[in-house]
């Protein structure tokens, strides 16, 4: 069904037909049910805290007192799922773009503490932060997060990582 036909179908019916699909989608669809929770109360500031504490737990994974540490997953896939999450819901880009930024930097953070001999890992991170960048420039929020893109730029170089001349491609292109 196109979105032109399903406006005239709307349109045909009346107030209370329409709640009464709405309520069924609702109580039917998870995700349905998750949208209007979040459109009736949004908690961008919880649900940010919960997305940045799953991402840290990542690299670096709480500590129980009766087992000792965990081994970091390093799973990227983590902070995908809670962007595209966010992009779902329609929460604030400024919050998103954090989210991108955050996920890479506490990778960051990781590497400088770790010897990480994946491949996959550097070539992750860039995919993270090409994305991150575009993302901020089709929303018109970079010069806003440009010292802490410039941040993560250095700290590759710093690190030595064998694709920081990709991100410095990335850089290079939203200077001019």
């Amino acid at each position: 069904m196109s979105k032109r036909d399903l406006k005239k179908y709307l349109y045909q019916l009346t107030k209370d037909q329409l709640e009464e699909q709405i309520i069924e989608l609702y109580e039917k669809f998870s995700p349905v049910k998750v949208y209007y929770n979040f459109v009736f109360n949004p908690k961008e500031d919880t649900l940010l805290q919960e997305c940045k504490l799953k991402i840290s737990n990542e690299y670096f994974p709480i500590q129980t007192a009766a087992k000792k540490r965990k081994k970091p997953k390093m799973r990227r896939s983590v902070a995908q799922k809670y962007i595209k999450h966010f992009i779902t819901l329609g929460v604030d880009p400024f919050v998103i773009a954090d989210v991108m930024l955050y996920n890479i930097e506490i990778a960051q953070t990781f590497s400088s503490e770790n010897i990480i001999k994946q491949e996959l890992f550097y070539k992750s991170m860039f995919n993270s932060f090409e994305q991150a960048v575009v993302f901020m420039i089709a929303n018109g929020i970079l010069n806003e997060f440009k010292s802490r893109i410039e941040s993560i730029h250095k700290e590759t170089i710093t690190q030595r990582w064998k694709n920081e001349p990709e991100f410095n491609a990335i850089i290079e292109r939203f200077e001019y």
